[in-house]
């Protein structure tokens, strides 16, 4: 009975095989991010706080010094951006790994008993590797009264720092601009202009690049609607999947 169970298994897993064969003649189409590289930057770290000193210390920021890093903001509930930052760096991550992109972190955990990396290593990390682009991922952290939602943020034209990159990195904001909304992400109602976008001269992370890139604040941890969608699993999967549009597209 046994004899004929083996044989009967064989026949189904060399039928699956086959059927799983691709027709003769077909090659397989190969994945769409494929070849890529792209640099996710978690913003913060979780133990920051534990660190003043190195922290506080001063790094290059593209012609002027500033802090290695910072706390970070946190929700009226004590819900860390760094955390909120983490757990979207790394849905985005998987979600890019899946379409054959190669990732690349610029931090590797979010723990109590770690600080930085600095924003100067941030900043220049994909430079040597020649990365696609870089993402840093944010959350805001404004008291005024009824702030909310997204802007994006993408470097200055400014010479010599960032006009080779402020083209390329202005179209990646459009795009991830573009791929929020489509998620149903509303634009920052308190930030000057109000169409979601910033472009900003004193971000080391931004200044220090030379790939395109962007920094997104993903909403106002301070806002009660906001937080709620930043802390949520479900938010933050919106969050990275936006994401994931705005490279393909701009990769595209």
């Amino acid at each position: 009975m046994s004899g004929l169970l083996g044989m009967v298994l064989s026949v189904l897993l060399s039928m699956g095989s086959y059927a799983a064969a691709p027709p003769a003649g077909v090659e397989a189409r190969p994945a769409p991010l494929a070849g890529r590289l792209v640099v996710v930057d978690p913003g913060h770290q979780l133990g920051n706080h534990n660190f003043p000193r190195q922290i506080n210390r001063p790094v290059p920021a593209g012609g002027f010094s500033k802090p290695c890093n910072t706390t970070g903001t946190a929700t009226g509930g004590g819900y860390a951006e760094a955390t909120f930052a983490w757990k979207v760096a790394e849905r985005l991550r998987t979600r890019l790994e899946r379409l054959g992109a190669r990732v690349v972190m610029t931090r590797t955990s979010n723990r109590q008993d770690r600080w930085g990396p600095c924003i100067d290593e941030r900043g220049r990390r994909g430079n040597k590797q020649r990365a696609d682009l870089k993402i840093s991922v944010h959350g805001d952290g404004s008291y005024t009264a009824g702030a909310h939602g997204f802007h994006v943020i993408a470097p200055a034209d400014r010479r010599p720092w960032t006009h080779d990159i402020h083209r390329a990195s202005r179209r990646l904001a459009l795009d991830t601009r573009h791929a929020l909304r489509a998620s149903g992400f509303t634009a920052a109602n308190y930030i000057a202009g109000g169409d979601g976008l910033d472009f900003r001269s004193d971000l080391g992370t931004l200044n220090l690049s030379n790939v395109p890139t962007v920094m997104l604040e993903a909403g106002n941890m301070r806002n009660a609607a906001d937080a709620r969608r930043m802390t949520s699993a479900a938010g933050q999967r919106a969050y990275a999947t936006a994401l994931t549009r705005a490279v393909r597209r701009f990769l595209s």
